[in-house]
């Protein structure tokens, strides 16, 4: 059985399953955000303390932007508009607006099996740089094994807006440097100053990518949309929705943590069109992120 439980104070729901292979904390008022999670009696994600949330964006839905907007400027139909520059040491506008928002319960189900909850936040005021109404519903899906993550996304304003979308989880590891991810890729990115995405390259398809020491802060084109993470004590497959999808991969200052970030965009994606995506009034978009246990 499964169990869910509000802690309105803090505004955080916990949830677990009675034989405890199951865990999971999804914080409200940050952006409804999962910041832990136990699955197979395996850790996966866990608390980055004493990193800050502020810091890390740990787990957050990256919208209407993944990543950086260079300097917060971008041109939409012939229209210049100028978004907040949260990242201040980089003069960036990073990872989207939704990040520290408070979402609200819809519903949730409980069984024997699986466990679901859904939330959303409406976005009601034109927000400076991006002055366009929406909603925004997150369904997480748990089983003792797996997660399914679906974001929906509706225009409720009277024009169209661009937007890419991501998520930003970090994982735990026993040992990252024996650790490794696997996916097809025949094309990175190439980052230039402030971390913007100057271009693209051509590789020979990575396969197996071995993390050992590297200080990784690196994206790529994904052939296909499945990842996986191998690590001494658990692997796991993140698999996407979506035909068209990008890696980011980052390495905080924290021992054996990884950010393994699938995305629709890239740094800058809103001025060099990379991912870029229109939603038109009334118009919605769904993706869904498994992540399953092998």
């Amino acid at each position: 059985m499964y169990s869910i439980k509000h802690y309105k104070e803090e505004n955080v729901l916990e949830l677990k399953s009675s034989d405890t292979s199951f865990y999971a904390k999804i914080y409200l008022n940050e952006g409804a955000s999962l910041q832990e999670l136990t699955l197979s009696n395996k850790p996966i994600i866990v608390s980055l303390e004493p990193l800050v949330y502020s810091n890390t964006y740990a787990s957050a839905i990256l919208f209407p932007f993944a990543n950086r907007i260079k300097d917060g400027a971008y041109v939409f139909n012939k229209t210049h508009y100028q978004l907040h520059t949260n990242n201040e040491s980089e003069n960036n506008a990073l990872h989207g607006l939704v990040y520290d928002k408070a979402f609200k319960i819809i519903n949730h189900k409980e069984n024997n099996d699986s466990i679901s909850i859904k939330l959303e936040y409406k976005e009601n005021k034109l927000a400076k740089g991006f002055p366009f109404t929406y909603s925004i519903q997150l369904e997480y899906v748990f089983t003792r094994d797996s997660l399914d993550l679906i974001v929906l996304v509706k225009n409720t304003s009277a024009e169209s807006f661009p937007f890419t979308l991501g998520w930003h989880p970090y994982f735990l590891s026993a040992n990252l440097y024996e650790s490794s991810l696997e996916f097809s890729s025949r094309e990175k990115l190439i980052l230039g100053e402030r971390n913007i995405t100057t271009g693209t390259e051509s590789i020979t398809d990575v396969k197996i990518f071995n993390i050992e020491d590297k200080k990784l802060d690196d994206c790529w084109a994904l052939s296909r949309g499945t990842i996986k993470f191998n690590t001494p004590e658990y692997q796991f497959l993140l698999k996407s929705s979506e035909e068209n999808n990008f890696l980011q991969v980052y390495t905080p200052p924290k021992e054996n943590i990884i950010a393994i970030e699938p995305t629709t965009g890239v740094s800058n994606s809103f001025n060099n069109q990379i991912g870029l995506k229109v939603l038109e009034p009334n118009a919605s978009y769904k993706i869904e992120w498994r992540l399953k246990m092998i």
